[in-house]
């Protein structure tokens, strides 16, 4: 079975002293997906310098397929943000926890908001909007 194309998240979270470097590591990102060499890359979220959803900090997100979640996590790595990477399955609380990898400290998520087992509603918008 082939899952390459299986959708994944990454929120990549940030204290309001690093706005200006995740804003820069956004635009790299927005350079990548529109350069055309990674078709992957699949939508880049606005920074939200609020709380949204079950992430209680700033943070954006960004959608891709499973073909690319090691050059994904190796561009956080390497800019040193904290972020979750997970894929989208139809059980969102997995999704944000067992299933989750995370890159840095992790951060106590609000699990009270998430979907319930056998529903996911960001599968709906993977590729096109964040929250």
């Amino acid at each position: 079975m082939d899952d390459s194309n299986a959708p994944w998240h990454a929120h990549i979270y940030y204290a309001p002293g690093d706005r200006g470097r995740t804003q820069g590591f956004r635009e790299r990102l927005i350079r990548l997906k529109e350069s055309g060499e990674t078709p992957q890359l699949l939508f880049i979220g606005e920074l939200r310098d609020h709380k949204v959803g079950p992430h209680p900090v700033p943070q954006f997100e960004v959608h891709f397929t499973a073909e690319l979640v090691e050059t994904i996590k190796g561009v956080i790595r390497e800019v040193g943000l904290t972020a979750l990477v997970h894929p989208l399955t139809h059980d969102d609380l997995a999704d944000h926890t067992r299933l989750g990898q995370w890159i840095g400290t992790p951060i106590d998520l609000d699990l009270t908001v998430l979907d319930p087992p056998g529903i996911n509603q960001g599968l709906a918008r993977f590729g096109k909007t964040d929250f």
